[in-house]
C-alpha cells in the first residue's frame, strides 16, 4: 500500500531554516503530483507548497520566496526547503500525493518556530 513518511520537522529560532522530506513507496512516484500542507492548532489544514508531476510548482502569497519545493525521482522524495520562518510557519506539516481525485497523506511531521 502507499505509504508517505514526513521527516525534518523540529524546533527552530525564527529567521531560521528546515528542509522536510517525504519518501514515498509503493507508487509511481513520477505521475503523482506532490505537496506540503500544514494545520496549526485551531486552524484549517492549508496547502504551502505543491509540484506536478512535470516539475511546476505553486505556493500561497504566505510563503511565496521563502519556501521552496522540489523532487527527487530516483530517490521518491520530495522536498520542503523553508527559510526565513516566522512564528506563524508553526503547524504540523504534512506531505501530499494527488492524481485524478486520489489523495495519499502522510502523518505529519511538527515544525516549531519559537525563541
Amino acid at each position: 500500500q502507499v505509504q508517505l513518511v514526513e521527516s525534518g520537522g523540529g524546533l527552530v529560532q525564527p529567521g531560521g531554516s528546515l528542509r522536510l522530506s517525504c519518501t514515498a513507496s509503493a507508487m509511481i512516484f513520477s505521475i503523482w503530483s506532490m505537496g506540503w500542507y500544514r494545520q496549526a492548532p485551531g486552524k484549517q489544514r492549508e496547502l504551502v507548497a505543491s509540484i506536478s508531476s512535470g516539475g511546476s510548482s505553486n505556493y500561497p502569497d504566505s510563503v511565496k520566496g521563502r519556501f521552496t519545493i522540489s523532487r527527487d525521482g530516483v530517490k521518491n522524495t520530495v522536498y520542503l526547503q523553508m527559510n526565513s520562518l516566522k512564528p506563524e510557519d508553526t503547524a504540523v506539516y504534512y506531505c501530499n500525493a494527488h492524481h485524478y481525485g486520489v489523495d495519499f497523506w502522510g502523518k505529519g511531521t511538527l515544525v516549531t518556530v519559537s525563541s
